[in-house]
């Protein structure tokens, strides 16, 4: 657009044309007042306030969102890991040596998923990544269970050809598991020996009660001893289960068997008492495994139901002719039939 100015001699406004150098002096001043401004604004945004730009604020959120998505997986993967683990250690030391099943190497049941270099995309975020973490945790446990399901397919296909097996293992607890009358006291391993102090191996579980507290058969079996004595383990009952294991119920105020009897898990041999080398009434129980006496809690859960404890109890009561004659008459006759 031209510009008029006024000439003095003539009076007259005249046309007149501005340099085109100056347009562009201000057309660049303008695009670095605009650049100045642009930067002071980010300037004062992050630095000053130290506010997130809007993506950025949109980013943040998001990953902060799959963090705590990321947090909980890895919480749930806590308590499958701990599930898993107390599976894998009771099928090797209860399921597995009932049948005499080896254990799983510790290298089999820690071996990951095959495949080369099976996390290269997730290599990118760091080996500290947590999403790469939880991956590689995910993948271990599935391959864990994996195993495990097979171990106990195995275990599983045995039992159902072991006939009366299952029924002759000790498996329950030889006392009525109420916590309100029975304690567990004295477990199995090195502990103060209760009477003439020094260390001691402990080789079974020792379950204050009051004396008189029923004691029952853990599992189906011969009496093979049922011995009165005052020192030692007193008054005791050892029971020959078969397929390599024994119990042993010491410290008896009452013995209700005989040697050569036969008895089924459930039924009452004999009640608690302090007799022997005792400090106080309390059944002291062993199992015995292949001559190796092993951890009696393995093979017992404290916690199983008082309704279905005391079901089987009455089951066997009804089964057992005991009641109908004399106990004397009763034990002399089971210890015949045991050894005819």
């Amino acid at each position: 657009m031209p510009k008029y100015i006024l000439n003095p001699e003539t009076l007259l406004y005249e046309e007149t044309e501005e340099p085109k150098y100056l347009k562009y002096i201000r057309l660049a001043v303008a695009v670095l007042a605009a650049a100045g401004f642009v930067f002071l604004y980010f300037w004062l945004y992050t630095s000053v306030f130290h506010w997130d730009l809007p993506r950025t604020a949109v980013l943040k959120r998001r990953a902060a969102e799959w963090e705590a998505r990321i947090e909980v997986l890895s919480n749930r993967l806590d308590l499958y890991d701990r599930t898993l683990t107390g599976i894998e250690q009771r099928d090797d030391q209860v399921y597995r040596s009932i049948y005499g099943l080896g254990e799983i190497p510790e290298a089999v049941k820690n071996s990951g998923l095959g495949g080369l270099n099976r996390y290269a995309e997730l290599d990118r975020l760091g080996t500290n990544s947590s999403l790469r973490q939880t991956v590689r945790r995910l993948d271990f446990l599935t391959k864990r269970a994996y195993i495990q399901g097979k171990a106990l397919d195995e275990v599983g296909l045995l039992a159902r050809t072991a006939g009366d097996m299952l029924a002759c293992v000790p498996s329950v607890p030889p006392l009525i598991p109420d916590h309100n009358k029975v304690h567990l006291s004295s477990g199995f391993g090195y502990r103060t020996d209760p009477v003439y102090g020094g260390g001691e191996r402990h080789g079974g579980q020792d379950m204050a009660a009051a004396t008189g507290t029923p004691v029952f058969a853990t599992g189906d079996g011969v009496v093979i001893q049922a011995e009165f004595k005052s020192n030692g383990y007193g008054n005791q009952i050892v029971i020959d289960h078969g397929y390599g294991y024994q119990t042993r119920y010491a410290h008896l105020s009452v013995i209700s068997v005989v040697s050569g009897m036969r008895i089924r898990r459930g039924e009452q041999i004999g009640n608690v008492g302090s007799t022997g080398k005792s400090t106080g009434p309390h059944l002291h129980y062993e199992v015995v495994y292949r001559g190796n006496r092993v951890n009696p809690m393995n093979y017992m859960d404290f916690n199983m139901s008082l309704d279905e404890y005391r079901s089987m109890i009455s089951t066997r009561r009804e089964e057992s002719p005991v009641g109908k004659r004399t106990s004397t008459t009763e034990l002399l006759r089971r210890s015949k039939k045991g050894n005819g």
